[in-house]
């Protein structure tokens, strides 16, 4: 723009004073057709890339973008017919115009090492073996269909397969709110709320994970206010004022799990949980521990860990504080979770003994229904039981059970890793 400028002052100076010679009109013209010319071509777009060209066994083509293939499930995207999945054994040909990376199932994923052992290049199908065309190189030897576990863009292999998010992103889970309130002869409120958030690595489920990081967190808080009042007098007692009465309820849960995984299933695991339950009489119940998981149920719709713990536990109570004790215990649990297109339903079953003191033992249950509502939105219903063995000796007698219900609006929170 600066040399624009420079030349038309020059041209305005040097070629149009009363007298214009031809040469200096000629010139002005030549090179600003050239400068007009030279930014209209920067411009341009950049030219499409030639379709890929996707050949059925009953003779029809489509012509497209290949997308992945995922355990003998090609995908490929058509503008007409969007999204089509299909076996390789319905594929005649295949040929595409960038370049993808090809697993076959003797390739281990876990190490930085095995990235340079994976072919990647253009890929052409044709009696149902896979040849891959590097940009640089010879082509490795043709790959049967049947053991290409996975056919995957280069840049989604190395950020999976390779690489760690940041530790802020890559997390879904779930936000739950709920209140209730009450104002009559006693005055009420609830509230209650949660939120659960989990990160596995790799994020993208084709792939066998290598880690996973989970917190949680529930709570719920009320209070019931009982103002104060004068009872009338009677012919035998005088007026009696009655002072206010306030009971409060307060329930707290904090966990926080991290899970190694040896092989698909199996997973050594470090966590940690604390616990507030007023109405038990408990102040804190401290946990820090260590075990090993085993998934024992993974399907798109089901999933179910056991896992086995070896931790240390204190326990502090509110009103005796000489009941307060530390343990050596175990957690031995359960959870669940099945996902349907109206409904999800997740269950946790926790059992904690002490193996110092046997008397100590605690178990927790929480259930949980959520209903799809709007985009993000969903509607849950959710129940936690808490059983304490051994809260201390209180006026009025503190119950072993606990048993809560909650009723709320949750918010899914979705990874864009």
């Amino acid at each position: 723009m600066k040399g624009s400028f420079l030349m038309s002052r020059f041209l305005s100076r040097n070629c149009f004073p009363a007298r214009r010679p031809a040469h200096c009109s000629l010139l002005f013209c030549v090179f600003f057709s050239a400068n007009w010319m030279g930014t209209a071509q920067a411009k341009l777009p950049a030219p499409n890339p030639a379709p890929d060209v996707l050949v059925l066994s009953n003779g029809d083509t489509l012509h497209g973008k290949f997308v992945n293939e995922v355990d003998g499930k090609v995908t490929f995207h058509n503008e007409s017919l969007g999204d089509v999945t299909i076996t390789w054994d319905k594929i005649k040909e295949l040929h595409t115009a960038e370049p993808f990376a090809v697993l076959d199932k003797t390739v281990k994923l876990r190490g930085k090492k095995n990235e340079g052992r994976i072919p990647v290049g253009t890929l052409e199908m044709t009696n149902q073996n896979l040849t891959v065309q590097p940009a640089n190189g010879a082509a490795p030897a043709p790959i049967p269909v049947k053991n290409a576990q996975y056919v995957i863009d280069q840049p989604t292999l190395s950020k999976q397969a390779f690489h760690e998010p940041g530790f802020f992103t890559g997390w879904n889970g779930s936000a739950t709110a709920g209140a209730t309130l009450v104002t009559a002869t006693q005055n009420q409120y609830t509230v209650s709320g949660g939120i659960g958030l989990a990160r596995v690595v790799p994020t993208v489920s084709w792939l066998n994970p290598r880690n996973r990081t989970s917190t949680d967190f529930s709570g719920s808080f009320g209070k019931i206010t009982q103002p104060g009042y004068v009872m009338p007098a009677t012919p035998t007692s005088p007026a009696t004022f009655v002072p206010a009465v306030t009971t409060k309820s307060s329930i707290t849960h904090v966990d926080g799990e991290r899970d190694q995984y040896v092989s698909s299933r199996f997973f050594a695991l470090a966590q940690t949980a604390f616990d507030h339950n007023y109405s038990q009489d408990l102040n804190l119940q401290q946990i820090y521990g260590g075990g090993f998981g085993w998934t024992a149920l993974k399907t798109p719709k089901q999933e179910a860990d056991i896992k086995g713990t070896v931790q240390y536990e204190k326990q502090a109570f509110i009103t005796d504080s000489s009941a307060n004790q530390n343990l050596v215990g175990s957690t031995f649990s359960i959870a669940y979770l099945l996902h349907l297109k109206r409904l999800t339903y997740t269950q946790a079953l926790a059992y904690i003994p002490a193996w110092n003191t046997p008397r100590a033992y605690s178990t927790t249950e929480t259930d949980t229904f959520a209903f799809p509502a709007y985009k993000s939105f969903s509607f849950s219903v959710g129940t936690l039981d808490s059983y304490l063995n051994d809260p201390p000796v209180s006026l009025p007698p503190t119950k072993r059970n606990s048993f809560q219900f909650t009723m709320g609006l949750t918010y899914a929170i979705k990874s864009k890793y």
